[in-house]
Protein backbone atom coordinates (compact mmCIF):
# COMPACT_ATOMS: atom_id res chain seq x y z
CA UNK A 1 0.00 0.00 0.00
CA UNK A 2 1.26 3.69 -0.65
CA UNK A 3 1.81 5.23 2.61
CA UNK A 4 -0.30 8.05 2.65
CA UNK A 5 2.51 10.89 2.60
CA UNK A 6 3.73 9.79 -1.03
CA UNK A 7 1.90 11.33 -4.02
CA UNK A 8 -0.43 9.27 -5.54
CA UNK A 9 0.75 8.07 -8.46
CA UNK A 10 -2.49 9.14 -11.09
CA UNK A 11 -0.89 12.89 -10.34
CA UNK A 12 1.40 13.28 -13.30
CA UNK A 13 3.23 16.23 -14.49
CA UNK A 14 2.88 17.18 -17.91
CA UNK A 15 5.98 16.41 -19.83
CA UNK A 16 6.26 19.94 -21.75
CA UNK A 17 9.49 22.02 -21.37
CA UNK A 18 7.73 25.01 -20.25
CA UNK A 19 5.36 23.85 -18.36
CA UNK A 20 8.63 22.58 -16.06
CA UNK A 21 9.80 26.23 -16.48
CA UNK A 22 6.85 27.41 -14.91
CA UNK A 23 7.24 25.09 -11.56
CA UNK A 24 10.78 26.25 -11.17
CA UNK A 25 9.40 29.66 -11.08
CA UNK A 26 6.69 29.13 -9.06
CA UNK A 27 8.85 28.26 -6.36
CA UNK A 28 10.37 31.50 -5.71
CA UNK A 29 8.70 34.44 -3.34
CA UNK A 30 9.45 37.40 -5.89
CA UNK A 31 6.70 35.80 -8.49
CA UNK A 32 3.89 36.22 -5.53
CA UNK A 33 4.38 40.11 -6.14
CA UNK A 34 3.56 39.85 -9.54
CA UNK A 35 0.03 38.45 -8.67
CA UNK A 36 -1.93 41.40 -9.51
CA UNK A 37 -0.30 41.71 -13.27
CA UNK A 38 -0.44 37.91 -13.92
CA UNK A 39 -4.57 38.06 -12.61
CA UNK A 40 -4.53 40.96 -15.26
CA UNK A 41 -2.75 38.79 -18.29
CA UNK A 42 -5.23 35.65 -17.20
CA UNK A 43 -8.49 37.59 -17.12
CA UNK A 44 -7.51 39.51 -20.60
CA UNK A 45 -6.70 36.12 -22.45
CA UNK A 46 -10.01 34.37 -21.62
CA UNK A 47 -11.66 37.29 -22.37
CA UNK A 48 -10.20 37.66 -25.80
CA UNK A 49 -10.21 34.18 -26.29
CA UNK A 50 -13.60 33.03 -25.33
CA UNK A 51 -11.83 30.92 -22.64
CA UNK A 52 -9.91 29.12 -24.91
CA UNK A 53 -6.14 30.76 -23.81
CA UNK A 54 -5.51 31.04 -20.64
CA UNK A 55 -1.40 32.12 -19.10
CA UNK A 56 -1.09 28.81 -17.45
CA UNK A 57 -2.38 26.98 -20.90
CA UNK A 58 0.12 28.54 -22.45
CA UNK A 59 2.69 27.15 -20.05
CA UNK A 60 1.32 23.59 -20.57
CA UNK A 61 -0.81 23.73 -17.25
CA UNK A 62 -4.30 22.57 -16.53
CA UNK A 63 -6.61 25.08 -15.60
CA UNK A 64 -10.43 25.53 -14.09
CA UNK A 65 -12.86 28.63 -14.25
CA UNK A 66 -15.32 27.56 -10.70
CA UNK A 67 -18.64 29.49 -11.11
CA UNK A 68 -20.53 29.29 -7.70
CA UNK A 69 -22.67 31.34 -5.96
CA UNK A 70 -21.35 33.96 -3.57
CA UNK A 71 -22.08 33.22 0.26
CA UNK A 72 -24.08 36.27 1.35
CA UNK A 73 -25.58 37.90 -2.07
CA UNK A 74 -25.97 34.36 -4.24
CA UNK A 75 -24.48 36.55 -7.12
CA UNK A 76 -22.26 34.07 -9.01
CA UNK A 77 -19.17 34.33 -8.82
CA UNK A 78 -16.07 32.85 -11.04
CA UNK A 79 -12.74 32.42 -10.99
CA UNK A 80 -9.68 30.83 -12.42
CA UNK A 81 -7.40 28.58 -10.85
CA UNK A 82 -4.49 26.12 -11.71
CA UNK A 83 -6.17 22.55 -11.63
CA UNK A 84 -4.45 19.10 -10.70
CA UNK A 85 -5.65 16.54 -12.38
CA UNK A 86 -6.80 13.76 -10.86
CA UNK A 87 -9.22 10.64 -11.87
CA UNK A 88 -11.82 12.06 -13.04
CA UNK A 89 -11.63 15.87 -12.23
CA UNK A 90 -9.44 18.37 -10.37
CA UNK A 91 -7.97 18.97 -7.10
CA UNK A 92 -7.35 22.88 -6.35
CA UNK A 93 -6.74 24.87 -3.52
CA UNK A 94 -6.84 28.06 -1.60
CA UNK A 95 -3.13 29.22 -1.69
CA UNK A 96 -4.26 33.23 -2.11
CA UNK A 97 -0.71 33.56 -3.78
CA UNK A 98 1.01 32.54 0.22
CA UNK A 99 -1.29 35.74 1.49
CA UNK A 100 -2.37 35.33 5.43
CA UNK A 101 -6.31 35.22 4.36
CA UNK A 102 -8.18 32.24 2.40
CA UNK A 103 -9.41 33.88 -0.86
CA UNK A 104 -12.81 34.83 -0.96
CA UNK A 105 -13.85 31.93 -3.64
CA UNK A 106 -12.81 29.21 -0.97
CA UNK A 107 -15.41 30.32 1.42
CA UNK A 108 -18.08 30.64 -1.56
CA UNK A 109 -16.94 26.89 -2.84
CA UNK A 110 -17.23 25.06 0.96
CA UNK A 111 -20.06 26.69 0.89
CA UNK A 112 -21.85 24.57 -2.31
CA UNK A 113 -22.27 20.44 -3.21
CA UNK A 114 -21.69 21.17 -6.50
CA UNK A 115 -20.15 24.35 -9.24
CA UNK A 116 -19.87 24.73 -12.87
CA UNK A 117 -16.79 24.33 -13.89
CA UNK A 118 -15.16 25.42 -16.94
CA UNK A 119 -12.60 23.01 -18.94
CA UNK A 120 -11.83 25.77 -22.07
CA UNK A 121 -14.98 26.48 -23.64
CA UNK A 122 -16.74 23.24 -22.01
CA UNK A 123 -18.61 23.73 -19.16
CA UNK A 124 -19.78 20.96 -16.44
CA UNK A 125 -21.68 20.56 -13.86
CA UNK A 126 -19.24 18.76 -11.00
CA UNK A 127 -19.37 17.76 -7.24
CA UNK A 128 -17.28 19.69 -4.66
CA UNK A 129 -15.75 17.67 -2.31
CA UNK A 130 -13.84 19.29 1.31
CA UNK A 131 -10.89 17.87 1.34
CA UNK A 132 -10.97 17.21 5.15
CA UNK A 133 -7.89 16.40 7.72
CA UNK A 134 -7.43 12.56 7.89
CA UNK A 135 -7.35 12.72 3.44
CA UNK A 136 -5.43 15.99 3.85
CA UNK A 137 -1.62 14.54 3.23
CA UNK A 138 -2.77 12.71 0.69
CA UNK A 139 -3.89 15.31 -1.23
CA UNK A 140 -1.27 17.96 -0.22
CA UNK A 141 1.45 15.14 -1.38
CA UNK A 142 -0.77 14.94 -4.91
CA UNK A 143 -0.33 18.74 -5.24
CA UNK A 144 3.07 19.54 -3.91
CA UNK A 145 4.27 16.61 -6.40
CA UNK A 146 2.86 19.19 -9.43
CA UNK A 147 3.10 22.28 -8.43
CA UNK A 148 5.83 22.49 -5.76
CA UNK A 149 5.27 26.39 -5.26
CA UNK A 150 2.49 25.74 -3.03
CA UNK A 151 4.85 24.54 -0.54
CA UNK A 152 6.83 27.49 -0.53
CA UNK A 153 3.15 29.58 -0.47
CA UNK A 154 2.29 27.47 2.56
CA UNK A 155 5.35 28.77 4.21
CA UNK A 156 4.16 32.56 3.56
CA UNK A 157 1.11 31.77 5.10
CA UNK A 158 2.08 29.90 8.04
CA UNK A 159 -1.29 30.40 10.17
CA UNK A 160 -3.30 28.88 8.37
CA UNK A 161 -3.46 25.40 5.76
CA UNK A 162 -4.63 25.65 2.51
CA UNK A 163 -8.33 24.27 2.56
CA UNK A 164 -8.27 21.69 -0.44
CA UNK A 165 -11.27 20.45 -2.87
CA UNK A 166 -11.87 17.80 -5.15
CA UNK A 167 -13.94 18.71 -8.10
CA UNK A 168 -15.29 15.25 -9.92
CA UNK A 169 -17.74 14.36 -11.90
CA UNK A 170 -21.44 14.06 -10.89
CA UNK A 171 -22.02 10.33 -9.91
CA UNK A 172 -17.65 10.13 -8.95
CA UNK A 173 -16.99 8.94 -5.96
CA UNK A 174 -14.33 10.82 -3.61
CA UNK A 175 -11.67 9.40 -1.77
CA UNK A 176 -12.21 7.16 1.72
CA UNK A 177 -12.72 9.90 4.36
CA UNK A 178 -15.83 11.98 6.37
CA UNK A 179 -17.94 14.29 4.13
CA UNK A 180 -17.60 17.78 4.79
CA UNK A 181 -19.03 19.92 2.68
CA UNK A 182 -19.79 23.58 3.74
CA UNK A 183 -17.43 23.63 5.68
CA UNK A 184 -15.27 27.59 5.91
CA UNK A 185 -11.86 27.20 4.50
CA UNK A 186 -9.72 27.38 7.49
CA UNK A 187 -12.03 26.95 10.10
CA UNK A 188 -12.27 23.92 12.82
CA UNK A 189 -11.85 20.97 10.35
CA UNK A 190 -9.26 23.44 7.51
CA UNK A 191 -6.91 23.69 10.73
CA UNK A 192 -7.13 20.98 12.97
CA UNK A 193 -3.74 20.13 11.99
CA UNK A 194 -2.69 23.43 13.73
CA UNK A 195 -3.79 26.31 11.47
CA UNK A 196 -5.61 28.99 13.12
CA UNK A 197 -9.11 30.47 12.15
CA UNK A 198 -9.08 32.58 8.96
CA UNK A 199 -11.33 35.79 8.91
CA UNK A 200 -14.36 35.22 7.39
CA UNK A 201 -15.49 37.28 4.37
CA UNK A 202 -18.31 38.11 2.73
CA UNK A 203 -19.01 37.28 -1.30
Amino acid sequence: MTPPSEPSPRTRRPRNPLSALARRLGRHEWLMRLAPAIILVESFLRRWSGNRMSLVGIAGLPSVQITVPGRRTGIPRTTALLAVPLDDGFIVTGSNWGRAEAPAWAWNVGAVEHAEVHVGARAVTMRVHRVCEAERPQYWADIVHYWPGYAMEQRLAPDRLFPIFHLRQRGGTARPGPATHGAAPGGDEAGGGGGRTARKRPA
